[in-house]
């Protein structure tokens, strides 16, 4: 799918803006380019990019609210803009900075009105209702406005008010932004019992690559609206997480310990990081020379996460670690 968003050309000033109304000259800005994915039933995928990615046009076109500019998109069978109503019904969507809950209501009003908008039947919506509540913990501002949440209810409440209908196919727009920890972790913890026990597709588009790291398998990688990885988090770390790190706690203090093939970072007291190339050490003869030289007490790996590989490829471009592995 492709989506061009075209806007008219304005020149600075009064008569420059009373000859850009008149004018006919465009600018086109590419915001999705040439995207294509597929995924099965029951995925769950991290859709990463920096800001202007593209990540949230595309959610909007898988959800119909925007039309593509060329390109075929299927959602279960249906084209979203233009089987919209029917679409609807098979997806949820959480946008974190936009909220669907009706601001002046208490938050079990804005269920019971969504319950209607989607024809839920009584007993199905007690059940979804009951289940929510519970993992969510919201019993105790059920009846509070909206108004008066603080972030992370309302987010809370968002989730729930997405996926009362039962939803197949979820599509959550950085989900968890200005949470703390505690709402954070409990986010993630209802996406993935959502996926795992009612086998729901979903879609995970968010800069915190901390839970897509904890949640995903697979991960869609765009930049500038350009498609440029699809496949397993182990992969990718493979390809550009070649540094890892050794650390070896000593049975005493050693101010300067060397290790042969491998850069030491950092001592704190009895403890040594050291970085090291796996393409051209490996870390267990590494260990067993620390324990040749030194009295060790324990040795641990620690590998690169998935946070420092995205922020390489940004930075490099991918493909160019390929070419040099390469040469």
């Amino acid at each position: 799918m492709r989506k061009v968003f075209r806007t008219r050309k304005r020149t600075p000033g009064i008569l420059g803006g009373l000859r850009s109304f008149f004018s006919h000259d465009y600018e086109d800005r590419l915001a999705v380019g040439d995207v294509t994915f597929g995924l099965e039933p029951g995925e769950l995928v991290g859709y990463i990019g920096p800001n202007g990615a593209g990540k949230s046009t595309t959610i909007k076109m898988l959800t119909g609210i925007l039309v593509p500019t060329s390109g075929e998109v299927r959602v279960a069978g249906l084209v979203p803009w233009k089987q919209r109503k029917e679409n609807a019904r098979n997806i949820g969507v959480v946008f974190g900075q936009r909220s669907q809950l009706y601001w002046d209501l208490p938050l079990i009003e804005s269920f019971e009105l969504l319950r209607a908008i989607y024809g839920v039947a009584r007993d199905r919506y007690r059940r979804n209702l009951d289940e929510f509540v519970e993992i969510l913990d919201m019993t105790s501002f059920l009846r509070t406005p909206v108004r008066q949440l603080s972030l992370g209810q309302r987010m809370r409440g968002d989730f729930a008010a997405a996926l009362l209908h039962g939803p197949q196919i979820v599509y959550l727009d950085e989900p968890t932004i200005g949470l703390d920890v505690v709402a954070k972790e409990a986010i993630r913890a209802f996406i993935a019992r959502i996926n795992a026990e009612r086998g729901a597709t979903i879609v995970l588009a968010t800069h915190d690559l901390a839970d897509v790291e904890r949640l995903c398998r697979r991960i869609i990688l765009i930049d500038r609206g350009t498609l440029i990885y699809d496949g397993d988090i182990e992969r990718i770390k493979s390809e550009y997480g070649r540094f890892r790190t050794l650390i070896v706690r000593f049975s005493e203090p050693i101010e300067r310990p060397q290790l042969d093939g491998a850069q030491l970072e950092s001592v704190e007291d009895s403890s040594a990081r050291f970085r090291f190339d796996r393409n051209l050490q490996r870390a267990d003869l590494l260990a067993r020379q620390a324990s040749e030289r030194y009295r060790v007490e324990d040795v641990s790996l620690e590998e690169p996460d998935l946070e420092s590989v995205i922020r390489r490829i940004y930075v490099e471009g991918y493909g160019r670690q390929a070419e040099e592995d390469a040469q």
